[in-house]
């Protein structure tokens, strides 16, 4: 459950930098009230949280990462 909410996390950060590389458009900023708001703020708290937890999903076996779909 943990993998697959910081994945969707990692994909609304990702979207949101790319809107931010190409248009210059700030996504999460514009719906959360800038990018100065608490819940943008924490928006971005929790995508970098996501990230970091991410990190772990490389240093995981191919067993172990089978073993927790299997327990699914």
């Amino acid at each position: 459950m943990w993998d697959k909410l910081a994945l969707i996390l990692l994909i609304i950060g990702g979207i949101n930098w790319g809107l931010v590389g190409i248009f210059e458009f700030d996504m999460v900023a514009w719906l959360l009230g800038g990018t100065d708001s608490v819940l943008s703020r924490a928006v971005y708290i929790l995508v970098a949280i996501a990230a970091v937890w991410c990190i772990s999903l490389l240093f995981r076996s191919d067993e172990e990462l089978a073993v927790q779909n299997i327990d699914r």
